[in-house]
Formats: structure tokens, C-alpha cells, sequence
């Protein structure tokens, strides 16, 4: 088994996952750059101008060309740890001030994610001061980009401290039902997640308004009753806060359900295709594909545990990773690298799960509200967004939970 493998062995496994990865991803950028038409197609005639069917396709290389630089430092860094020994003079350092496995845990990682965020921040900040704001879609301050950082390095240490803490105490203390247990421990804060996420996380960092009163309202509350399920819990979200590109998603389970509109979103399309894009999301929901992708999820968490656990307390990743002593902290962090090929493979098979939702969602809009709506919407979506128009096959694939636009158009038409 792969486990009992020398360390040597096992480090070059890992270097090859890490470069064989990157090769692959760069493979498919590639097969995705030129597959770009740069004069308007026909079936694009009606969606772009050729104009703005020009700043897409010049959009869309600027963030390539960005993404690969990002990429490839961030490969880089990786390679050098390793073959340096980086983690495991890390582990080294932190285990002079702390033996405590749970402190160990949470130092650790807490050091390599504080350095890898000053590492992007500057990579991050190009990105939305520098190429968002070059394509007119940069809504964001200064001061929100600080406060949003903060805000998230508080709200994310605090979350992932505790479950860190709490795995590690599970393995130290249950041994051969770690997997099982973590696995409902992850499972309970999936769920949790999925419930409150647009409760209370979203309100942290954007305003969430009930929709108001109007010829919306109206428009929505009478396809309610049309369809005969009940959507109350509609919010407007300010997400020209920071950004111009518009969204609409569907967030939470029974009663706790949530519709979220951009207010970029309203602002850019009429109520029958606002209309439209609801049945599209009320249809995710009524299907069940809230639910269904929820349980694909639990189901992947508990196989990546079980395949975790055959791996804790091995000395030679240990050792791989330039370490003396083996540890949960080291052995998860070697696990996610071995485990990389099988995470594509998953998701992989989830983006074609969640591509035949969207095909679904899309026709349950066109039963029961107005088809040509949800086209002029997909396209309006589309156009504002800079969208692709002519993604490669290989590409969409790997990398799209939805169906590329000219397909979905395609399938409403039909």
C-alpha cells in the first residue's frame, strides 16, 4: 500500500501530484485560450456586440495570464517547502514553546495560513484594483477589501480552530473510530452551515433586505400561487457593494430557506426575467437538489475520512515532509496532497451532477414561467458578467457546475 512506502518514495508521490497537477490545470487553460474565437460567432450573434464580445475575450486572457502567475508562484513555494524541509522545520520550531497536539495543530496551521495570506494579498489586491477595476466591475473600497480581510480572518480562525481542535482531540482519544467520528462531527457543521450560512454569516459581510413592495413583489408572490410553493423569504443583497457582476443562489434547508438577489440583478433585468431566474432557483429547490448535493457532499467528506485514517501516525510522511516526529498536523497536510487526484476525480462527477441540475432548474423555469425570459436573462447574465462564450468541451468538463450559456440556451429553446 502506498503507506508503507520509504519516505523517499513517498515525497517524490507527492512532487509529482503537485507538478502533474499543475501541468493538467495548465493543459486545460490552454485547450480553453484557444478555443477562444476572436471574431463573434454566428450562434453569439443576438448576445454580444462585437464590441463587447471583444472585452470579453480580452477579459478573459487577462485573468488567465494573471491566474498563472498566481499559479505557479504558489507551486513554486509549495516545491521549495517540501524539498527544503520547510514544515518540518516549522514543526520543529513551534514544538520548542508547545507538545500540546492540539496547540501544535492550531499554531501550525495558523502560521502557514497567516504566511500564505500576506503571500496573496498583494496577488489580490491586482486583482480587484487592477483587473476588475480595468473591465468597469471593481465596486470595492479600500477600507471594505481591509475590513472584509479582518472580518474573515476573524470569523474563519474561530470556526477552524474549533473543528481543528475537535478533530484532534477525536484522534487522539478514539483511535480506529476517528474517521467515523470526525466524519460526524464535519457532517454536523456542514449542515449547520448550510442552514444559517444567509442568517448569520452573509449579514456579517453584506446587507440583507427583504424585497420590497412593488410590482416585483407582486410578480413573484403570483407565482407563488400559481405554482402553489410558498416563496417568502426573498432577500436583496447589496452586492454592488463590490462588485457589478450580478447573481441570484438559494441558500438553506426547510424553513430556513433563503432566495438572495444581487441588487445588481434587479437593477439590470425586467421582472419577467427576474421572475424567471426565481423559478429557476425555486426549481433547484423543489427537485431537490439542495438536498441532493448536500448528501453527495457528506457522502465525499466521510470517504476522504475513511481514506485519512489509514494514513494518521505514519512516520515515513513524517519524515517526507522533513519532520522527526510524526503528527496530525503533518499527516493531514501530506494527506491533502496525496488525496488531490482523488478530490478532481469527485469533483469532477460533482460539476457533471450539478450541470444536470442546472438543466433541470432551467426547465422547470421554462414550465412555469416564461422561457424567452430566462434566455434574455441568461444572456443579459452573460454579457454583464464577460462571460466565455466558447468554452473548450475538456475544460467545461473538469472545471463548470453550470452548463455553458450557448447549451443552455439551446435546451430552453428546444
Amino acid at each position: 500500500m502506498l503507506i508503507d512506502f520509504p519516505m523517499q518514495t513517498m515525497l517524490i508521490i507527492m512532487l509529482c501530484i503537485l507538478i502533474g497537477d499543475a501541468l493538467f490545470e495548465f493543459i486545460l487553460d490552454v485547450l480553453n485560450l484557444k478555443n477562444l474565437k476572436p471574431e463573434l460567432p454566428e450562434e453569439g450573434t443576438g448576445i454580444y456586440d462585437p464590441e463587447k464580445y471583444a472585452r470579453s475575450q480580452q477579459y478573459y486572457k487577462a485573468n488567465q495570464t494573471f491566474s498563472w502567475i498566481v499559479s505557479a508562484t504558489s507551486l513554486l513555494g509549495t516545491l521549495a517547502m517540501l524539498l527544503l524541509g520547510g514544515f518540518g522545520w516549522l514543526d520543529l520550531w513551534l514544538r520548542n514553546h508547545t507538545n500540546n497536539p492540539v496547540f501544535l495543530a492550531l499554531l501550525f496551521f495558523g502560521v502557514l495560513m497567516l504566511v500564505s495570506g500576506l503571500l496573496q494579498l498583494p496577488f489580490q489586491l491586482y486583482k480587484i484594483f487592477v483587473i476588475e477595476e480595468k473591465f468597469g466591475f471593481n465596486k470595492m473600497s479600500i477600507r471594505t477589501f481591509v475590513t472584509d480581510k479582518i472580518k474573515g480572518l476573524i470569523i474563519g480562525g474561530i470556526i477552524s480552530g474549533l473543528l481543528l481542535s475537535l478533530l484532534v482531540m477525536i484522534y487522539e482519544n478514539t483511535g480506529n473510530y476517528f474517521w467515523i467520528l470526525s466524519w460526524v462531527t464535519v457532517s454536523v457543521v456542514m449542515l449547520f452551515a448550510t442552514m444559517f450560512y444567509a442568517s448569520w454569516i452573509l449579514p456579517m459581510f453584506n446587507k440583507l433586505s427583504p424585497l420590497p413592495e412593488g410590482s416585483l413583489r407582486t410578480a413573484i408572490e403570483e407565482y407563488s400561487r400559481k405554482t402553489g410553493f410558498q416563496v417568502q423569504n426573498i432577500f436583496v443583497m447589496d452586492g454592488s457593494k463590490r462588485s457589478a457582476k450580478a447573481n441570484a443562489f438559494f441558500s438553506g434547508l426547510g424553513k430556513k430557506k433563503k432566495i438572495v438577489l444581487f441588487d445588481t440583478l434587479i437593477q439590470n433585468h425586467t421582472t419577467e426575467e427576474l421572475v424567471a431566474v426565481l423559478a429557476h432557483e425555486t426549481g433547484h429547490y423543489r427537485l431537490k437538489h439542495t438536498r441532493t448535493g448536500l448528501l453527495l457532499g457528506l457522502l465525499q467528506t466521510g470517504l476522504m475520512f475513511y481514506m485519512l485514517s489509514f494514513f494518521l501516525g505514519n512516520v515515513n510522511l513524517a519524515h517526507a515532509l522533513g519532520a522527526e516526529t510524526p503528527s496530525f498536523h503533518l499527516n493531514i497536510l501530506a494527506f491533502g496532497i496525496l488525496y488531490t487526484p482523488v478530490s478532481h476525480v469527485l469533483s469532477i462527477f460533482m460539476n457533471m451532477n450539478s450541470r444536470k441540475h442546472e438543466f433541470e432548474a432551467d426547465g422547470f423555469a421554462k414550465k412555469t414561467s416564461d422561457a424567452n425570459a430566462m434566455i434574455s436573462a441568461l444572456k443579459k447574465l452573460s454579457v454583464d458578467n464577460l462571460s466565455n462564450l466558447t468554452p473548450h468541451p475538456a475544460y467545461v468538463f473538469v472545471h463548470y457546475s453550470h452548463p455553458p450559456l450557448l447549451e443552455r440556451i439551446k435546451a430552453l429553446q428546444s
